[in-house]
Parts: C-alpha cells; sequence; structure tokens
C-alpha cells in the first residue's frame, strides 16, 4: 500500500518534534552539570530554549495540517537524550564528549530541517518553510558556535585536568 506524501511530511514532523525532545533533554542535563565552562552553559541555556521554541513551531505546523505529534516518539527520544546525557557524565572528559556528540547532533538537526523544508514543498505546505527555516538558522548557529569554541573548550579542558582541578564538566 502507497504512503501519500503528505503521510511521509507528517511522520517527518512527528520525528522531528521527537528529535527536539531529545534536544531539550540533552540541553538540560548538561546545563546542570556544567560548572568550569559558563559560556558554554550560557550558550546550552540558549539553545535549549531555542530548542522549545522548535518543538512548537513544529506543534504549529502539524496543528495547521490537522494531527499532532506522537507522544510515544517523544517519550522515547526523551529517554534517549537523558541516557546519553549519564553516558557521558561517567567519563573523566566528559565536556570534550558531550561537545563532539552536540556538534554531530547539531548537524543531524540541520539535516533534518533541511529535509522537512523539501517534504513540505512536495506536500504543498506553503506556510510551513518559513518556520522550518528560522528553526534551521538556529540549528545552524549552534552548529557554528561550537564549532568555534572546540579549540577554547579543549585548551580549557586541559588547562584545568593538568592542574589537578575539575576538568570534565
Amino acid at each position: 500500500m502507497a504512503t501519500s506524501i503528505r503521510d511521509i511530511y507528517v511522520t517527518g514532523l512527528q520525528n522531528a518534534h521527537a528529535l527536539e525532545a531529545q534536544a531539550i533533554q540533552l540541553c538540560q542535563r548538561q546545563v546542570e552539570r556544567l560548572e568550569n565552562y559558563p559560556e558554554m552553559r550560557e550558550r546550552l541555556r540558549e539553545h535549549l530554549e531555542e530548542s522549545r521554541r522548535q518543538q512548537e513551531r513544529i506543534e504549529q505546523i502539524l496543528q495547521s495540517l490537522g494531527t499532532s505529534h506522537s507522544t510515544l516518539k517523544d517519550i522515547g527520544t526523551s529517554i534517549m537524550g537523558n541516557m546519553a546525557a549519564v553516558g557521558h557524565a561517567v567519563m573523566q572528559d566528559e565536556v570534550i564528549k558531550n561537545t563532539f556528540a552536540n556538534y554531530s547532533f547539531e548537524h543531524f538537526e540541520i539535516a533534518s530541517y533541511r529535509a522537512l523544508m523539501e517534504m513540505a514543498k512536495a506536500a504543498g505546505d506553503t506556510s510551513a518553510p518559513r518556520l522550518l527555516e528560522q528553526s534551521l538558522n538556529e540549528e545552524i548557529r549552534m552548529a557554528q558556535w561550537i564549532e568555534q569554541n572546540l579549540g577554547p573548550t579543549i585548551r580549557r579542558y586541559m588547562q584545568l585536568e593538568s592542574a589537578g582541578m575539575k576538568s570534565g564538566v
């Protein structure tokens, strides 16, 4: 049985909503633990709010299509976000592992929003691309921030670690 373009698009939106649920959990856990990286903590706090707004935009699009997000997917990805954060928490270099994971995750979200924009066009949804582009641009800015701050984060970690101070978070 063939799946309609609209159904594929709605599934993509539901998946993106769940992906933002995971992003929210990842950011929350990291913000709670970061002590020695105040710039990172602040940027993650900002991105946490962006992720919440992104999730709201997706809800708005889903509502305009007469449907809603998938609670089951949201719960599942939230659990995965918490598990990923916990997995890195036991690592001595937690901040480095989180930085690598965050960079990868941002690029996954960038690809997701670009795909959703293509799906919206194919499904004839002319209002969603503007909202999706807002989210895409926020994800691009976050990925750029992580990339620009990779060197300073590594140097700060090495400085703290070599001085025998708490370096992981």
